[in-house]
């Protein structure tokens, strides 16, 4: 059985995240995870933001 990712090299945000970071900024739950799979959790939050000011 393979393992699970999980801790620091997990990407990959809750419902629950993806959520905030969608009411916080102008990109939808599904793109709010996208970024965090490609930049990380923290990043994501940035890029979610940059995404808001290129609108």
């Amino acid at each position: 059985m393979m393992a699970t990712k999980q801790g620091k090299n997990d990407n990959r945000l809750s419902d629950k995240e993806a959520l905030h970071i969608a009411e916080t900024t102008d990109v939808s739950p599904r793109q709010a995870k996208e970024l965090a799979e490609k930049h990380g959790k923290d990043k994501a939050r940035k890029e979610a933001k940059n995404f808001k000011a290129e609108g």
